[in-house]
């Protein structure tokens, strides 16, 4: 049940990414759906040996290097995913960006919910 709460927020921070950024399209509500699958296979198996290769990067910017590390993964998805597009690094910089706070505020609340 987790996982699949997961996704549908993930699909969520998807769409907010695609009618915040010129940038990212997605040609429907299912590619919406299976994306954000992938995304979360992409940050389970490739972002770890991504994150611990680029740890020296990491490091002497201070954990700014991340930023990059989180735009390659959403590019990568975007490069797996027929109908999703991706124009630019720039673009898929700021995807990952509000990917990740819409992600948090959703699950954030969602927890806040569960507690109450």
């Amino acid at each position: 049940m987790g996982y699949l709460i997961q996704i549908l927020i993930t699909a969520f921070a998807f769409w907010c990414a695609d009618q915040l950024i010129d940038g990212i399209s997605f040609s429907g509500p299912l590619v919406l759906l299976i994306a954000a699958m992938v995304f979360g296979l992409v940050n389970a198996f490739i972002r770890p040996v991504a994150s611990i290769l680029s740890l020296p990067l990491t490091v002497i910017t201070l954990g700014l290097f991340i930023l990059v590390v989180n735009a390659a993964m959403f590019g990568l998805t975007a490069l797996l995913m027929p109908g999703m597009r991706v124009n630019s690094f720039g673009a898929a910089l700021m995807g990952a960006v509000i990917v990740s706070v819409v992600s948090w505020a959703a699950g954030k609340v969602l927890a806040d919910r569960r507690v109450a």
